[in-house]
C-alpha cells in the first residue's frame, strides 16, 4: 500500500532562529515540544504531513534506547555536521505491518517504537499525543533516516487552526533527494514508500504518493534546475529541498520579499536556498 508524506525533519542547532525563519517565511509555527531523549522541536502544520524543526537541546537526556540512537543521537550529529533536513518520514496506518513489510524487503532498522507526550490546544488545554515509527535503512544513504509514522491521537495532533499559512502554502507537494546515482536508491525508495507509479524525470524520477511526492536527481540536475548549490553527496544521498504547494505565489514573493529573505526565480518556483534557508532549499511553487 502507498504511503503518503507525513513530516519531514529539519535538524538546525538554534532552533529558536528556525522557528524565526520559518515565521519570517510566513508559516504558522507551533509552540516548542521537548522529548525525552533530549530533543525540542516546533511544528509547521499542513492538512496531512508537517515539518519537524528539530534540535538537540538536553544531552543529559540521552539514553540507550532506540529513539536516542536512530533519531536525538542522529539529528544531533547530523546538525553538528550541516543543518538542513535529516529525515523523510511517510505515513503509516499501522506500524508493526510496515516493518514485516521493511523486513520482507531486506531494509528494516528497528521494531515498532512508541512514544507519547503532551501537547496543548490552542486554549492552553493539555492533551495527548502519541506515535509509532518503523524505521527503514538505505544503506547507501546514510545521511538519511527513513521512517513511516502512526498516529495514535489524531483528533489530538492536527488542528486547521495551525495549517493556514500567510504564504498561502496548502502543504508539501515534493521532497527532492539528491545523490550521485539514482538508479542505487530506486528499489528501496519503491518498498519503502509502496510507491504505484515511477515517471522518469531528467536524470532522475519522481514517486507519486497519495499524499506529495518523492522527486529524486543528481546534483547537477538539481542546479541546473534550481540555480541552487546542492548538497554534498559524498557521503550519500541527501535530502535537498522541499517543495511547497502554494495557492497564491505572488502573495508569497511578496511576503518573502519584505522579510528580506534572499530568493530567486527558477524551475517555476521561487527559491530560497540552502544558505538563507538553514542548509534546506525551500521552493514556493504553483498549487496543482
Amino acid at each position: 500500500m502507498a504511503r503518503g508524506l507525513d513530516h519531514i525533519v529539519h535538524a538546525v542547532r538554534d532552533l529558536d532562529r528556525a522557528a524565526e525563519l520559518y515565521r519570517r517565511l510566513g508559516f504558522t509555527v507551533g509552540a516548542r515540544n521537548r522529548h525525552p531523549w533530549g530533543t525540542h522541536n516546533h511544528i509547521v502544520q499542513f492538512p496531512g504531513c508537517f515539518i519537524e524543526l528539530l534540535a538537540f537541546v538536553e544531552p543529559e537526556k540521552l539514553g540507550g534506547d532506540a529513539f536516542s540512537s536512530l533519531f536525538a543521537a542522529y539529528n544531533r550529529d547530523f546538525a553538528g555536521a550541516h543543518e538542513g533536513l535529516s529525515m523523510l518520514i511517510l505515513e503509516s496506518r499501522d506500524s508493526g505491518h510496515d516493518v514485516s513489510d521493511f523486513r520482507v524487503a531486506g531494509i528494516a532498522a528497528s521494531e515498532s517504537l512508541r512514544f507519547e507526550r503532551e501537547a496543548k490546544r490552542p486554549d492552553g488545554t493539555a492533551v495527548k499525543v502519541g506515535f509509532s515509527l518503523a524505521f527503514a535503512e538505505d544503506r547507501k544513504a546514510p545521511q538519511i533516516h527513513f521512517a513511516t509514522c502512526q498516529q495514535h491521537f489524531p483528533e489530538n495532533f492536527w488542528n486547521p487552526a495551525f495549517q493556514t499559512h500567510a504564504n498561502s502554502v496548502a502543504g508539501i507537494a515534493a521532497v527532492v533527494v539528491v545523490t550521485d546515482d539514482p538508479a542505487a536508491h530506486r528499489a528501496m525508495l519503491h518498498a519503502f514508500s509502496g510507491a504505484e507509479a515511477v515517471r522518469e524525470e531528467g536524470d532522475g524520477y519522481a514517486m507519486r504518493l497519495p499524499r506529495g511526492a518523492i522527486e529524486v536527481m543528481t546534483g547537477a540536475e538539481f542546479v541546473r534546475r534550481y540555480g541552487v548549490p546542492a548538497p554534498q553527496t559524498d557521503g550519500g544521498a541527501r535530502l535537498a529541498a522541499l517543495r511547497f504547494a502554494t495557492a497564491n505565489p505572488a502573495a508569497a514573493r511578496a511576503l518573502i520579499g519584505a522579510a528580506g529573505i534572499p530568493a530567486r526565480h527558477a524551475g517555476g518556483a521561487l527559491v530560497v536556498q540552502p544558505a538563507a534557508g538553514l542548509g534546506a532549499t525551500l521552493l514556493f511553487g504553483p498549487a496543482g
